[in-house]
């Protein structure tokens, strides 16, 4: 058995136990407590933080998310951190209602009900719910799913919502050579086992707020803004919201009669697909609302007041990376911008 020390977390005077086998994260899940994370993957800086007093050392993590200088000035990132000694750490970024309040870790066995591909690459996973009967998490959240006869996990956003309780959808991009995405083409199968850790993350909505709501997507991040989506419609919110997709293609585009029929009962809903390369001559012909270019400029044509609004920010690393340095630029306070970037693992998938 490894040796505790007690980690006391300022601004918010909580303290807790860890122990020299666990990064501070995971122990500070297991014990109850919801710091601010990403990626859990050293990759994001979401759980970056600052080290007052104590001994901790990371394990291997990105130096895009902390960098050199700042690992010597003290900062590490929590999700990598082990401590070997107690210690005093500075939360940068927290969420009180969070803190002690978030929905509990579970580990649930569920069975697979159906996988059917959406598009040439993104493939909608549903599974429902057998060990225990239920799986609760926040709209926005994602859910570590184990790879069958494996110690390794993928993660993956919910693109559901409590309304099903038991049921739970995935949407999940093939990458090439993935050791999920050939499970998926050829491995699971309607009935098997398939077992679930969660929920994580930070990205869900803030139910008291009143600000317009500005949703920016791509890929399989359609995925926890189709839950946050679902959610607004389900208990009725006077929330204006808008919604860019960024895709390539037409053909990359899915769900768009759910995305319409949720938009239907909202008092105020704008769907705008962002098409990077391929725009038809006759837009009116694809049976959406579409413009040309990439997500960030087709956003920066129609919304003039994003720092007056809360910005939701879901896809791959390279847009997400250009949202933040936009929304920046737009000067959106960082206390409204929500943002999932989906990373591979540091080891090869």
């Amino acid at each position: 058995m490894s040796d505790k020390h007690t980690i006391r977390f300022d601004p918010v005077d909580i303290e807790m136990e860890v122990g020299e086998d666990e990064n501070i994260l995971d122990a500070a899940f297991r014990q109850g407590i919801h710091l601010m994370h990403g990626c859990r993957e050293g990759q994001c800086s979401a759980c970056k933080s600052y080290v007052l007093d104590g001994e901790i050392q990371m394990e291997r993590y990105s130096t895009f998310a902390c960098n050199d200088a700042e690992v010597d000035e003290g900062y590490v990132l929590l999700c990598r951190s082990h401590a070997f000694s107690d210690c005093t750490i500075e939360l940068l970024n927290f969420d009180e209602d969070e803190l002690l309040g978030g929905v509990p870790i579970q580990d649930v066995q569920t069975r697979v009900t159906a996988i059917e591909a959406m598009t040439r690459d993104i493939v909608s996973l549903r599974l429902t719910a057998v060990q225990p009967a239920s799986y609760e998490f926040k709209p926005g959240q994602y859910a570590d799913i184990t790879i069958p006869g494996t110690d390794e996990h993928r993660s993956f956003s919910m693109a559901s919502t409590q309304s099903t309780p038991g049921e739970v959808e995935f949407l999940i991009k093939k990458y090439p050579g993935g050791r999920f995405a050939a499970l998926l083409d050829d491995g699971l199968a309607v009935g098997d086992r398939v077992d679930i850790t969660g929920p994580y993350g930070s990205f869900t909505l803030k139910d008291a707020h009143v600000l317009p709501v500005v949703c920016i997507g791509g890929g399989a991040g359609m995925a926890p803004i189709l839950s946050l989506l679902k959610h607004l419609n389900e208990t009725g919110s006077t929330r204006p919201v808008r919604f860019y997709y960024g895709a390539r293609t037409p053909d990359d585009v899915f769900y768009v009669d759910l995305i319409t029929s949720l938009g239907e009962k909202l008092r105020d809903f704008e769907f705008t697909v962002c098409l990077s390369e391929s725009m038809p001559e006759d837009p009116t012909s694809l049976g959406f609302r579409a413009e040309p270019g990439n997500v960030t400029d087709v956003v920066a044509r129609h919304e003039e007041a994003l720092a007056k609004a809360e910005v939701y920010l879901c896809g791959p690393p390279p847009m997400v990376d250009a949202a933040l340095v936009f929304l920046d630029q737009q000067g959106v306070p960082a206390d409204q911008v929500f943002y999932d970037s989906f990373t591979s693992p540091l080891t090869a998938d």
